[in-house]
């Protein structure tokens, strides 16, 4: 499972006021026990601060570089950010994300192009969301040719197919496993990656639902979440959804990660 790592958003507000106070061993402690618990990469995320973003971006690199060498994802909705901190962020980096919708795709390819980038594609549109999970999946797979069109790799693509809440409409979680099964089958080559906590919103115990959805979405082919690495029944149950469908040859995995002590209280 390719896991990003999400902790370090300046929309929480631990780490905004981290950030705003350049608390650096906060930030790191945070980057060095995301990696340490299994990040693939360590999502970095500055848009809190809209009148000098890139300014903070930059610093918040820089601070996590300095204690960790895990790839680094760079998620802002500003383009500007967007390519300082691509910029800054070294071998296998990654965008989150970009979209179908028309400035955006437009803007952000060339920086994919120019950094070697793999990306967060959102089956989003300028139509904007919907609740037609027909359309969710055929603006997916549309984005999907167009990015392999434009030279990005089938294995660079990270395919988002919006989790949104259950407590908001009970479709919502069966309609995204629908169309993660769908894109597995259609489109091999490519990953399929989610925010996980967003199927969780506005319930209790949302642990629990995210734990839950996630090896339901592991069981129709999603290879990579955005989630918390620190929760550790959520990783055991991520390594044990991979040793249950057929990821895990001889479960050397979770055998490894019970020796090491990652599974301690989970039985």
């Amino acid at each position: 499972m390719l896991i990003i790592g999400e902790l370090i958003n300046s929309t929480r507000k631990q780490i905004r006021k981290a950030v705003e106070e350049k608390d650096a061993a906060f930030i790191q402690d945070l980057a060095r026990r995301q990696a340490a618990a299994g990040a693939t990469w360590i999502d970095v995320n500055a848009g809190a601060f809209a009148a000098d973003e890139v300014e903070k971006l930059r610093w918040m690199i820089a601070t996590v570089r300095e204690v960790c060498d895990a790839p680094l994802s760079i998620d802002s909705p500003r383009p500007e950010a967007v390519e300082a901190g691509l910029a800054m962020a070294g071998a296998d980096a990654f965008l989150n994300s970009i979209t179908a919708e028309s400035d955006r795709y437009r803007t952000l390819v060339p920086f994919l192009k120019k950094y070697k980038a793999r990306v967060v594609a959102l089956s989003l549109d300028d139509a904007g969301m919907t609740d037609d999970f027909e359309k969710v999946y055929a603006v997916a797979d549309s984005l999907i040719k167009r990015l392999e069109d434009d030279g990005v790799p089938p294995d660079h693509i990270f395919v988002d197919p919006l989790i949104r809440p259950v407590s908001t409409n009970g479709e919502y979680g069966i309609g995204a496993l629908r169309i993660v099964e769908r894109i597995t089958l259609n489109h091999p080559a490519v990953h399929k990656t989610c925010g996980l906590s967003n199927i969780s919103y506005g319930l209790p115990k949302r642990r629990l639902v995210n734990q839950v959805f996630v090896a339901m979405a592991i069981a129709m082919g999603l290879d990579s979440a955005i989630v918390d690495p620190l929760d550790p029944r959520l990783m055991a149950n991520i390594l044990a959804a991979e040793a249950l469908t057929g990821r895990d040859q001889f479960c050397m995995i979770y055998i490894t990660a019970e020796r090491e002590g990652k599974l301690e209280g989970m039985g």
